[in-house]
């Protein structure tokens, strides 16, 4: 059965929420399609994850995000978007992927694992946390190599390799450590990240230096075994013992959906969508981006306390089309 709707907005993240909020407001039809649990990539990231930003940074729509810390921590956050949602009533189906977008004049028509929609805009806000950036390593494929960190106990007593020298690396490689694994870390660069936590940084340093931690710099995997794993330094190739390898070495957006839309991408390696910047309406007219995705490949430049305003914008400029 089709399903009539003005709007269709993919991702129920904070930005997705935060778009729903704005809608609803306007008594607009609409409905939020999400692949996963309600704020899906905040579900999957580590346990013990505290934010770099206050909580007021991360308030959606004015709505207070009450935190017993001055940064808050995942549990928290979960919380506050949970009850955002929920309170607000929002219209959100969880568990439903998106597979298709297409425009046919006026109207696209999305079709999802389970229905499909016609509709006479989309907003998509699905971040960029579902395909890992790989190695492209043989052994990569081993049920020992994870590109997600949840948390430290299974990793006790084990010899753990963590790639990468970002804030998720580093704390990784700090809780693995305090759990009583054994962490070497191989890092591509000469130091620890430039945008570690504050806080975190001096810790990580501590640890390499009094050799707590090892670490291979300007270093990186160029093969993976069921026990050790080889890695290339400046003084040679070196083989170590392993157990597990954690490569938390980034992320990056879906960009063959982007494609298979129609959205093109910049050809500068950055591969940022196309999109006006002050409507957040792409190359497809009447389909918007809004959150992390509109980075591209700079993951790094959008975050939930500096896009929550795509939500506005885009609404904005839906107000003499709806």
């Amino acid at each position: 059965m089709n399903n009539q709707t003005d709007i269709v907005i993919v991702g129920a993240g904070p930005i997705g929420i935060a778009c729903a909020l704005e809608c609803k407001k306007r008594n607009w039809n609409y409905i939020v399609l999400e692949k996963g649990a309600l704020t899906n990539s905040l579900f999957n990231y580590p346990l013990n994850m505290t934010f770099f930003s206050t909580s007021e940074r991360l308030e959606i729509d004015q709505i207070p995000f009450i935190s017993n810390n001055p940064k808050p921590n995942r549990d928290e956050a979960l919380e506050y978007y949970r009850r955002v949602a929920v309170s607000n009533n929002l219209n959100i189906n969880l568990y439903e992927t998106v597979t298709s977008i297409n425009k046919d004049n006026n109207t696209f028509t999305v079709t999802s694992s389970k229905k499909t929609y016609h509709t006479k805009k989309v907003i998509i806000a699905t971040g960029f946390y579902d395909i890992p950036n790989l190695m492209k390593v043989p052994g990569e494929n081993l049920p020992k190599v994870s590109h997600y960190y949840k948390e430290a106990h299974p990793f006790s007593m084990q010899h753990v390799i963590v790639v990468g020298a970002s804030n998720s690396s580093v704390d990784a490689a700090l809780e693995i450590w305090r759990k009583g694994g054994h962490v070497t870390m191989v890092i591509r660069g000469n130091s620890i990240g430039e945008r570690v936590k504050y806080w975190v940084k001096p810790d990580i340093i501590n640890r390499i230096e009094e050799g707590s931690i090892t670490a291979y710099y300007n270093s990186e995997i160029t093969d993976i075994k069921t026990d050790n794993v080889t890695i290339k330094t400046p003084n040679g190739l070196k083989t170590l013992k392993n157990d597990y390898v954690v490569a938390l070495t980034g992320y990056q957006p879906n960009f063959q959906f982007l494609e298979n839309i129609g959205i093109t991408t910049s050809n500068d390696g950055k591969q940022i969508p196309t999109h006006n910047p002050e409507t957040m309406e792409t190359n497809i007219k009447g389909l918007y981006l809004a959150g992390v995705i509109c980075g591209g490949m700079e993951t790094h430049k959008w975050f939930i306390e500096n896009s929550r305003i795509h939500a506005k914008q885009i609404t904005k400029h839906l107000e003499s089309q709806l």
